[in-house]
């Protein structure tokens, strides 16, 4: 058989097992809460793998391994952010979202937490934070797109269009049937694939080597890539250079990013219980830095694979953001490298399937419901958020026809919206007593525009957009609270009981979270 049918057959062999887990979790849900949250049920390494592979997407395969191979490891401060937040994420917010969720009228959305949390009767932080989630999860879910089709542009030689179309398909038929179960259990399989393949590829491109040292030293010294002057990139090794005070800040400040990522946070509220989240963060942080040191050999070792191979070329001659395909497709055997590949594949879909049914979530639970005076039985409201897929699938793909920007680019972009938006709110919402529903609006629109402002301007040149962005809207947040009216005595008892609840779910792990919120209630 060709390479292209050893592929072809990897492929399928790949989207039977996610259709198939979709229509396994087609059949455990049968109520709303269900499609929606999985009924509070993952187990720790479930959420883990799962917030891990929605979180990455084809920017930790594509993406990242492109930056590391074209600038040099200056580009890795933003790993190292993105490590640091997911250390504090699992630490701070996990725990205490997961608390608080439930006491604050069982809340299966980030939005409806929100206003459940902060009390707000006249609906506006909700239908606002559902709205910031509608508008920059369509870029995001357009980065997975332009990032579907360049993976059949590299894999398979084939057309942009159409690979974009058949993961966008895919993804939207598993999430569209199966709901969050879905989406977690094939997150969690995709998490493994990105895993073993990140770790087999530079491996194997290593040995293949003919001196595996020149990694040290070759990029340094030798032309590679975009570098055609005979000098190489003499500061590829040294992670300062070039490297100004603002952009080691806007890259660090990544980590900040994800304290206010809806579909990470998601995973949070639906563990079995908070004190979970202590496992949970192990995992999680486990999968996370040996995939970037994975994504980081990539890159290295790339520089001298490609050189001493000149048969061989990067498919992307602009972002080289393909080494990875390229590298796995050239190592192996076709039916080997097609499952290897699907690493891509598994990142890029893992992440639009959380991001769809997010939206789909905020469409129908927090304005629809909210704007609908009567609502509908359990089975119309599913049946609303798999129409809701469909919708956002149909938009992010329009805006993925022509792609202007670099898969980083994309991510980024929504990223900064998300981290300034709803990062310093939901810090606050958990450790800030005294936030009021206005600060919260006031701090969360601050955020939103301030990012998405400074973006889409010359400005995102100095700092990245979430630095701003984040740090207008907790100061906005802060100085709108104190100056209106102090939290209600029935918010200052839920904001006792989450952290009661917290506090002894951390101390007796083995304890049902039912048993828990007894006691917190005396």
């Amino acid at each position: 058989m060709s390479q292209h049918t050893w592929f072809i057959l990897a492929i399928i062999i790949y989207m039977l097992v996610m259709l198939a887990i979709g229509y396994w979790s087609f059949r455990q849900t049968t109520e709303y809460d269900d499609y929606v949250l999985a009924g509070r049920g993952l187990n720790p390494f479930i959420a883990a793998m799962s917030a891990g592979a929605s979180d990455m997407s084809g920017w930790l395969l594509m993406g990242l391994p492109g930056a590391l191979f074209v600038t040099g490891l200056s580009e890795l401060w933003i790993a190292i952010g993105l490590a640091i937040g997911t250390w504090a994420n699992w630490k701070w917010v996990a725990p205490r979202l997961r608390s608080y969720s439930e006491v604050a009228k069982n809340s299966i959305t980030l939005p409806s937490f929100f206003e459940n949390r902060l009390h707000d009767k006249s609906r506006a932080l909700r239908m606002i934070s559902a709205l910031i989630i509608i508008v920059f999860f369509t870029f995001y879910v357009s980065s997975g797109m332009v990032s579907g089709g360049r993976y059949f542009e590299s894999t398979f030689g084939g057309n942009y269009l159409d690979g974009m179309l058949i993961v966008a398909f895919v993804t939207v038929a598993y999430t569209f049937i199966g709901g969050f179960l879905a989406v977690s259990y094939t997150d969690a399989v995709q998490g493994i694939i990105m895993f073993c393949s990140l770790i087999i590829v530079p491996v194997m491109a290593l040995i293949s080597l003919d001196n595996p040292g020149d990694i040290l030293s070759w990029a340094a010294s030798h032309d590679y890539g975009p570098y055609t002057q005979g000098i190489g990139n003499p500061t590829y090794f040294n992670m300062i250079a070039g490297v100004g005070a603002a952009t080691l800040i806007g890259n660090l400040a990544w980590g900040l990013g994800y304290f206010g990522q809806p579909h990470i946070v998601m995973r949070f509220m639906a563990l079995r219980k908070p004190s979970e989240a202590k496992i949970g963060g192990r995992i999680g942080v486990f999968w996370m830095v040996l995939c970037m040191l994975g994504a980081l050999s990539t890159a290295v070792v790339g520089t001298v694979f490609f050189s001493q191979n000149p048969d061989v070329a990067v498919t992307d001659r602009e972002s080289f953001e393909t080494i990875f395909l390229d590298m796995g497709r050239i190592l192996f055997h076709p039916l080997i490298a097609g499952l290897v590949l699907t690493a891509v594949l598994a990142a890029i879909m893992s992440t639009m399937s959380s991001q769809l049914l997010v939206v789909s979530s905020s469409l129908v639970e927090d304005i629809f419901k909210v704007l609908r005076r009567q609502i509908p039985s359990e089975a119309v409201l599913i049946n609303l958020s798999r129409t809701a897929v469909v919708a956002v699938a149909v938009i992010g793909a329009v805006l993925s026809i022509h792609p202007s920007d670099s898969i980083l680019g994309l991510v980024g972009f929504a990223w900064a919206g998300f981290g300034s938006s709803f990062g310093p709110l939901m810090l606050a919402s958990l450790y800030w007593r005294r936030l009021n529903y206005q600060g919260a609006i006031a701090g969360m629109l601050t955020g939103a525009i301030v990012s998405f402002a400074w973006g889409m301007s010359s400005l995102s040149n100095l700092i990245y957009e979430i630095v701003p962005g984040f740090g207008f809207g907790a100061l906005v947040m802060v100085l709108v609270s104190l100056a209106t009216k102090q939290p209600t005595d029935a918010m200052n008892d839920e904001f006792d009981r989450a952290t009661k609840l917290a506090r002894i779910a951390e101390s007796n792990p083995d304890m049902d979270i039912d048993k828990a919120i007894i006691q917190v209630d005396g």
